[in-house]
């Protein structure tokens, strides 16, 4: 009870959106969505931009392959700290000026990766674009806000969909594009694309104010403070980090899988094996309607098996072949589906918490899923290094493994817990 009371009195006072913050400035056309949407593509798609085109990065810089893979770690590490650094920024920044900026940086972050003479000054432009295109988790607030609350599903959905489309698709032309021009031009596309976007989102987004006046060290202190203090958000987050660990532990590693001895193949097939998981963009919406029937809990163990059971799938990929191929096409895309499904899950149960505090939420979960991430493309470099791609499958089959033991072991059974939640609160005397 003191802890529902503390969440619904000192969270509120802690980040009150002033009404007026957003609903001043017009509300959302069906074009500027579909703009949005794409800022959200282009901006994720280049946190998974190096994950196609690190083979071409060893050849050309002459590094090992293990060294190379620094680049997708360094931009996952530097997402992470976007994510927790900037986006409570969003609360003390109006927003055009907020992504306007932000999409600049990245478009001149990307051009200093492609010009790039040597591997450590790719990875520090590489981690510098991870810190800056933290886009998608600004625009998403500030469309909620600006948008009528019978329609947020929809957009929130257009959005999302947008940046599982950027996720996708960044492979699939950054392996296209550097196969037949080099691994600098990926960059160099992306480059002008962001700066492009930077320029007609600064003439096109309706004015915002800022919902928070509250210091910057005490945004982020707050972010801290609900994670300690959440069971439930503590939870969710260790379920995604777990699962998108070993989600980039494959996808940094089955490039080298795919144009190593086994296959010989081109990163033009990275990019292809991407594109077959586009059905992962069909699946969200419906695990979306599966959490409101059954609750999330349900899909959470419906999910991380099916992580173990990709990761077995994946396993079978090392044998080559038109076997290991159909092996690796059906394993990614389980991996995928299973991997945002349960994403779903998560922030259902996270959101729960109450719209007050959904912002610093919303950071606090992505900062420990991405942390998370940087470290599985990591463990993934070690693991491949050591034992080849199964030890990679092994990886992602132990850390799915470690959510569920979690998943099965609650103090408290999934019923208890949801009776809790509908049983009427006694307001304790402060």
């Amino acid at each position: 009870m003191k802890s529902a009371d503390r969440r619904q009195g000192t969270a509120i006072e802690l980040i009150r959106v002033p009404s007026s913050a957003l609903t001043a400035a017009p509300a959302l056309g069906r074009g500027l969505i579909c703009l949005l949407a794409i800022a959200c593509a282009v901006a994720v798609g280049n946190v998974y931009l190096a994950q196609a085109v690190t083979p071409l990065v060893a050849s050309g810089l002459h590094v090992a392959a293990a060294s190379a893979a620094l680049v997708v770690t360094a931009t996952q590490f530097g997402y992470t700290a976007g994510i927790f650094l900037l986006v409570p920024l969003s609360d003390r920044i109006a927003h055009r000026r907020l992504i306007v900026t932000l999409l600049a940086l990245t478009g001149l972050g990307l051009l200093a990766a492609a010009a790039a003479p040597a591997l450590p000054a790719l990875i520090g432009a590489t981690a510098f674009v991870g810190v800056t295109t933290v886009v998608a988790p600004v625009i998403g607030p500030m469309a909620a806000g600006l948008t009528a609350p019978e329609r947020r599903g929809v957009v929130s959905g257009t959005l999302l969909s947008g940046s599982l489309g950027g996720m996708l698709m960044s492979r699939v032309l950054g392996g296209v594009i550097a196969e037949h021009f080099g691994w600098r031009a990926p960059y160099l596309a992306t480059a002008a694309v962001t700066l492009v976007l930077a320029v007609i989102l600064a003439r096109t987004l309706p004015g915002t104010s800022p919902s928070s006046a509250r210091p910057y060290p005490a945004l982020l202190a707050e972010t801290v403070r609900l994670l300690r203090t959440q069971p439930d958000l503590r939870r969710s987050t260790y379920y995604q980090a777990m699962v998108f660990a070993g989600f980039s532990a494959v996808w940094t590693q089955v490039a080298f899988l795919l144009t190593g001895p086994r296959y010989h193949m081109s990163t033009t097939a990275v990019g292809m094996l991407a594109l077959v998981n586009a059905a992962t963009m069909v699946c969200t919406p419906a695990a979306g309607r599966l959490v409101d029937r059954h609750g999330p809990d349900v899909i959470n163990l419906v999910c991380l098996p099916a992580v173990i059971a990709a990761a077995a799938l994946l396993a079978l990929g090392s044998r080559g072949g038109t076997v290991g191929i159909t092996c690796l096409l059906a394993g990614t895309l389980l991996l995928d589906v299973a991997m945002q499904s349960g994403m779903v899950a998560n922030q259902v149960r996270i959101y729960a918490m109450g719209t007050e505090t959904a912002g610093r939420v919303k950071t606090a979960y992505m900062t420990g899923a991405y942390l998370a991430g940087g470290m599985g493309s990591w463990l993934g470099t070690r693991a491949y290094a050591l034992f080849g791609w199964t030890g990679v499958c092994a990886l992602v089959a132990l850390l799915a493994g470690l959510a569920l033991a979690r998943h099965l072991t609650p103090a408290r059974t999934a019923r208890a817990r949801h009776a809790e939640a509908l049983a009427p609160k006694a307001v304790t005397p402060r």
